[in-house]
Parts: structure tokens; C-alpha cells; sequence
């Protein structure tokens, strides 16, 4: 059946009480309105504000997606983690016990002479320097003055490097005297503790 739209012109002669029998178009317009008045009221009135607790509960999905991700990632290497932290604890066990106690940085400095006297150099300076506290361990430097060769020098690097104990060569300084070469440098080893230890040892 065809929508008439002269209807529409009585609207304004239409009284509500007879809603009944009001032409078919005008009810159709009416109903319209009142829908879209409803609608519209339902959003501003109960949509929109929830809206903004919509938005925090997705992203509060979102958050929980990457956290299961995760997790998930974690739990599914877990087994590689542990041996991977085992490994972490053995290797660093090793590194301390390459590290020299109190009772033996004394006999460093004689492990350090021997290197250099069996190299074929003479020392002129062998002496603790201040200690270097850090984190995890105590950086003992040892101010160091040798004279000798060249190759003399490659050699004794060479058996401090073999050393049981961590020895770290560092500041190296050469210079040309008349009796040879002179090499100033210092020589880093570490303590796992804080103790100090016996200072002030010259050859």
C-alpha cells in the first residue's frame, strides 16, 4: 500500500486522545519520532556513560592478553630458563673462586714477580694502590715498574695472563732509557670480600 503523504498535513488537527484512529501515515511519522526520541535518550541518558568504563575494560583486556602472553612464553620455556640459570650460577661460582682471598693477594705479588723475573725483567716498583670497592667485589690495583726487553714484555704478559688467580694489565706507558725499555702499567685483581689486604709489599 502506497505511504500518502497529504495525510501528514492534518497532524496539526489530530488530537492525541484519538490515537486510534488517526490516518496510517501520521501514526507511522509519530511511532518515528518516538523511536528516535527514545533512542536517543537511551545513549545520552545510559550509553554514553559507560562508555568510558567500555574503553578502560578494553584496554584492561589488552594488558591481560600481553600478560597471559607472557607468561605464557615463560611457562612454556620454563625448563630452558632453569638450565639456563644453572648455568649462570656455575659459571659465576667459577669466576669468584678465580678470584684471590685475603690469605692469598701476598702471594699474588710473588706470582707476579716470578712472571716478570723468569721473563727476564727487573722490577723497579711493585706496590698496593688504594682499593676500589664496587658492587659485587673489591678492585685491588697494583702499581707496576718494570725495565727489560721487548720481548721480555710480551712474555711476562703472556704468564700473568696464565695466572690461576684474574690479573688485568691496564695504563701501560713505555718509555726508552739507556739501559733499555722501562714499562710502567698497573695490574688490577678483585676480591669477593671486603677485607683489605696487607699493603705497601715492594720486591
Amino acid at each position: 500500500m502506497a505511504f500518502d503523504f497529504s495525510k501528514l498535513k492534518e497532524l496539526n488537527e489530530l488530537e492525541f486522545d484519538q490515537v486510534a484512529i488517526w490516518p496510517k501515515e501520521i501514526r507511522i511519522v509519530v511511532g518515528l519520532f518516538v523511536a528516535l526520541l527514545v533512542a536517543t535518550l537511551c545513549y545520552f541518558l545510559i550509553v554514553s556513560p559507560k562508555l568510558p568504563i567500555l574503553d578502560a575494560a578494553e584496554l584492561k583486556e589488552e594488558q591481560l592478553k600481553l600478560q597471559f602472553e607472557a607468561k605464557y612464553r615463560i611457562a612454556v620455556n620454563l625448563s630452558a630458563y632453569k638450565a639456563q640459570l644453572a648455568r649462570i650460577e656455575k659459571d659465576f661460582s667459577s669466576m669468584l673462586k678465580s678470584l684471590p682471598t685475603n690469605n692469598e693477594t701476598p702471594g699474588l705479588l710473588d706470582d707476579i714477580t716470578f712472571a716478570g723475573t723468569t721473563s727476564g725483567l727487573t722490577f723497579e716498583l711493585l706496590n698496593w694502590q688504594k682499593e676500589v670497592p664496587k658492587e659485587f667485589y673489591t678492585e685491588l690495583p697494583i702499581e707496576m715498574e718494570v725495565s727489560g726487553g721487548y720481548h721480555n714484555f710480551g712474555e711476562f704478559v703472556s704468564k700473568v695472563a696464565d695466572l690461576p688467580r684474574i690479573v688485568t694489565l691496564h695504563d701501560f706507558s713505555m718509555t726508552q732509557t739507556s739501559s733499555g725499555l722501562s714499562l710502567q702499567l698497573q695490574a688490577k685483581t678483585y676480591r669477593s670480600e671486603n677485607s683489605s689486604p696487607n699493603r705497601g709489599v715492594t720486591p
